[in-house]
């Protein structure tokens, strides 16, 4: 059995990701979810959508980009 790297949880089910030449055990989405989302710089939620990306740095939706001064972001309707 593997160890979730999150909380600890020893699981006969976990699943790894690979991402960025790491890989990663989870044994939920929620746990590779917490571990795993970029986290907007305007209001701190984990972004488990697309987000959006400007000036490198990521914001759940171009709300938040606009209200950290970042300009010419829409959202795409």
């Amino acid at each position: 059995m593997a160890k979730c790297e999150v909380c600890g949880n020893e699981y006969g089910m976990t699943f790894e990701v690979h991402a960025q030449g790491a890989v990663h055990v989870f044994d939920c989405f929620s746990c590779a979810i917490h571990r795993m989302a970029p986290v907007c710089e305007h209001c701190q939620v984990s972004i488990i959508g697309q987000g959006v990306e400007a000036d490198g740095q990521w914001y759940c939706g171009a709300h938040c980009a606009r209200s950290a001064g970042k300009t010419g972001i829409v959202d795409r309707v």
